[in-house]
């Protein structure tokens, strides 16, 4: 059986960058399309030439602002999908935008290219904290984008930022009943972390304020999952909720550990090829990527079974329906390993069913020690 695939294309480009933000990020600079045009063709064609006689279940843009790129740039990136791989029938091609005026007057004109899915970064209905995270739209503006977008794609997602500093338990109900107004099938819900070299960090650190105490954040964890159960939409992943059948395929394929594809400044990748899960990242500095003579590649690591067994866990236990457990896994073959998962077994922190592994609801809200006890 074929493995689903999926490419991600990493555009780098944002208008300003987000104080929480350390992704592999720059101000918006001058864009030669012809030349991006170019240097994405020369990567997805390798990699077509790697993966034979095979279809594409999803094509991600994300960054960055993907939404930023000229759209010929996105016209050639899913024509090239399309004449190198193919997509299979209802491929989703999801394309990551904010909710800025400017932005949402080239919906219409992104969705002609082919993409079908807009995940919109809204971060908060509240100008305030807005204005705190380092946002460049308005909370209306940010409504009036999820209207727009819901009139010009099949399906939309949009994100929201908790856990933020002074936001009590009734502001997040408030916030998250007003955003589960608007109708979308997929919602981001994600916790504010202060990410090592960020500005947020730098705040931090020079006590200019401080995060959410850990007590409150799982109590607004814990309300989303009421909330948006309630209201249809169940978390399927730590912070990704949806109606049935409107789970976000690409991400699927990340925390399913299947193959994808990454092209663009610093794209991950993660392959199966003759046998060997392989580990690829392509250049990350724009410029050294675009003149990159052959592929833009600076690394590719053929992963052993230990590190396969880490970013399976990883990536696998933040989803509700967890990971297989095969019979060479060292909690079969290794006492001590064997010891450490019966005592999260024990601890409640996940579950083994029929060679399934699932974290708890507590366990998920904890992961980064249940991965450290069970990994460690």
């Amino acid at each position: 059986m074929i493995t689903p695939l999926g490419v991600y294309v990493h555009w780098p480009y944002c208008t300003r960058i987000c104080p929480y933000c350390d992704f592999n990020v720059y101000k918006n600079s001058n864009v030669d399309e012809k030349v991006w045009i170019a240097a994405l063709t020369r990567d997805l064609e390798h990699w077509a030439r790697q993966t034979p006689n095979r279809k594409l279940t999803s094509l991600y843009f994300g960054g960055g602002t993907p939404s930023l790129a000229p759209i010929a740039v996105l016209e050639s990136v899913i024509k090239n999908c399309d004449r190198l791989w193919g997509f299979e029938a209802g491929a989703e091609i999801t394309l990551e935008a904010n909710p800025t005026d400017a932005e949402q007057s080239t919906f219409h004109d992104i969705a002609a290219t082919g993409v079908n899915r807009l995940s919109l970064g809204v971060q908060s209905l509240d100008d305030g904290a807005l204005k705190f995270l380092g946002r460049n739209h308005t909370a209306q503006s940010a409504i009036s984008a999820i209207t727009l977008a819901q009139s010009n794609f099949e399906r939309i997602t949009f994100d929201l930022i908790y856990a933020r500093p002074e936001q009590s338990l009734d502001d997040w109900r408030r916030e998250l009943t007003q955003a589960l107004t608007f109708g979308a099938s997929h919602l981001s819900l994600y916790q504010l972390t202060i990410e090592p070299g960020t500005a947020f960090d730098r705040q931090v650190r020079a006590e200019r304020w401080q995060p959410a105490e850990d007590a409150l954040s799982a109590d607004q964890f814990d309300l989303a999952q009421e909330l948006t159960g309630a209201a249809g939409l169940p978390a399927y992943e730590i912070s990704n909720h949806a109606a049935p059948n409107a789970q976000s395929r690409h991400n699927l394929i990340y925390w399913r550990y299947q193959d994808y594809i990454g092209v663009g400044p610093g794209a991950h990748g993660r392959l199966t090829l003759n046998g060997a899960r392989v580990a690829t990242e392509a250049l990350a500095n724009p410029q050294e990527y675009l003149a990159a003579p052959k592929v833009g590649v600076s690394e590719l690591e053929t992963l052993d079974q230990e590190a396969q067994l880490v970013e399976r866990l990883t990536m696998g236990l933040r989803l509700n329906e967890g990971i297989t457990l095969y019979a060479d896994d060292p909690f079969y073959t290794d006492d001590a390993r064997a010891a450490k998962l019966q005592q999260a077994i024990d601890d409640k922190l996940v579950l083994l069913q029929c060679g399934r592994l699932t974290a708890t609801q507590h366990g998920r809200l904890v992961l980064n020690r249940l991965l450290y006890e069970l990994l460690g």
